[in-house]
């Protein structure tokens, strides 16, 4: 067998992640933020001691991930890092999970809880922020699509974003918003069991409830429930 035809391919997989460290490292470093504009190519492959074919490379790996933005013709821009890459890698686990054992499919689910549960504490402290309208529309019209047998994801959604925006941490919104998507996706191909649209927008509403008393006890036992109701879904794989 050849090694050294073995070892070249895994020694340059480690070149190209020690080379895309060391842009990370230069973009925190020069303290660039969001939409900022990178050194030229030129200066990049004299800076970081590398050549134009690998610097490509790298960028248009960083780029994959949203920590690069580049625009031909105009430069390479410091990204936004948008969750659309843990959003697609969630997406495709738990298709394929769909088809086994629904293992990873719970694990996220257990995250997703995990912080919302986690955050009742922080949405009673932002009581006077919390759009109650909203909050009540949104619930509102879940539960007349639910009348017709029909489950209504934008108002689902909706209700969450009330729920959790006036936190100020757009982080936590933007990763509770990739969770409900990827569930979202999902929806059609998990089984329905006990979880109707009329027992979807009930469970909403004790949520609801729970946050107009300020009774914390009971809003963490209505998130609770909803997930509990979440998870009998994923009991009994196929």
């Amino acid at each position: 067998m050849n090694t050294s035809a073995t070892r070249k391919p895994a020694g340059a997989r480690a070149n190209q992640r020690a080379l895309q460290a060391s842009i990370k490292a230069l973009i925190v470093d020069r303290g660039l933020e969001a939409d900022s504009l990178l050194p030229t190519e030129a200066e990049l492959m004299r800076e970081l001691q590398v050549s134009r074919h690998p610097l490509r490379e790298a960028m248009k790996a960083l780029e994959a991930v949203g920590i690069v933005d580049i625009r031909h013709g105009h430069g390479t821009y410091v990204g936004s890092v948008p969750f659309e890459a843990l959003e697609a890698g969630l997406s495709f686990r738990s298709a394929l999970s769909v088809r086994g054992d629904y293992a990873d499919i719970r694990n996220l689910l257990e995250v997703r809880e995990v912080l919302e549960t986690g955050l009742v504490g922080r949405v009673l402290g932002a009581y006077d922020q919390l759009d109650f309208a909203t909050l009540d529309a949104a619930v509102a019209e879940m539960e007349r699509e639910a009348e017709q047998g029909r489950h209504t994801p934008s108002h689902d959604w909706a209700f969450h974003e009330a729920l959790y925006g006036p936190l100020d941490n757009a982080l936590v919104l933007d990763l509770l918003q990739v969770f409900w998507k990827v569930f979202n996706a999902l929806d059609a191909d998990l089984p329905r069991a006990a979880d109707t649209a009329t027992v979807t927008a009930g469970r909403h509403r004790q949520i609801l409830e729970a946050l107009r008393a300020k009774d914390e006890a009971a809003l963490h036992e209505a998130i609770s429930e909803h997930f509990r109701g979440i998870r009998s879904r994923l009991a009994n794989p196929h």
